[in-house]
């Protein structure tokens, strides 16, 4: 059997089920477990070194989130990615981190865009896997989202963290994605540093629209390869 998911990590601060849910969370984030996969609990608990137990729950609470889907008499699978679910999801995400931007480039500070910039340097030629690029992709709207001294704002955008995630590291695993999203991340920047609200927000948007049309085009692929 080849193993996908690596053994869990005890940790006591955190019951033994919220450390399986959040690794096969991630799991289904990043692709490992891929869409309409069917999840073999004896398979599971093994890969993570774990009982049944704890998996059976885990994707009890998956399901709840959206992230796993029960068929009658077949049992559980990783839940596909409609193109109403991005849809849905970047329209939101548009209003909001345009909104975000704006405000945050009327309350921004010169430190906060220190900590950007550094989020977006890299040295040339920098080998980054696809882990720690959506983790600076993460960081990097968080620090938007923090600038823009809402916290209530900041709350939703965070309750939309674990679905806006699935898509980022689809989104950002396309060709060219990364570069073109670095200059509009720093195009971002630059607005933001200037004050300028009105700019801000149009960035913003057509930063989130950008990535739902390449997020479009990596579903359109997916679905043609899997036609082969």
């Amino acid at each position: 059997m080849e193993r996908r998911l690596v053994p869990v990590t005890l940790d006591s601060y955190k019951p033994l089920r919220e450390i399986v849910f959040e690794a096969m969370r991630e799991a289904i984030i990043s692709g490992v477990l891929k869409p309409g996969e069917r999840l073999m609990e004896i398979q599971l608990a093994e890969e993570m070194g774990v009982s049944r137990t704890p998996v059976r729950e885990a994707i009890r609470k998956l399901e709840l989130e959206g992230f796993v889907v029960m068929i009658p008499r077949k049992g559980a699978y990783v839940a596909g990615v409609s193109h109403k679910d991005v849809a849905d999801v970047f329209e939101i995400r548009a209003a909001l981190e345009g909104l975000a931007a704006g405000l945050a480039a009327e309350r921004v500070t010169e430190d906060e865009i220190e900590q950007m910039e550094r989020v977006l340097f890299y040295k040339e030629g920098e080998e980054r896997d696809l882990e720690m690029i959506v983790k600076s992709d993460t960081d990097f709207h968080a620090l938007v989202y923090k600038a823009s001294r809402n916290q209530r704002l900041v709350q939703i955008l965070e309750n939309l963290r674990e679905q806006i995630q699935r898509f980022r590291a689809t989104s950002l695993a396309v060709p060219g994605r990364v570069r073109d999203a670095l200059e509009e991340h720093r195009a971002i920047v630059e607005a933001l540093a200037n004050h300028d609200v009105e700019k801000a927000q149009e960035l913003a948007n057509s930063h989130i629209v950008t990535a739902e049309n390449v997020m479009f085009e990596a579903l359109r692929t997916q679905a043609l390869e899997g036609k082969e």
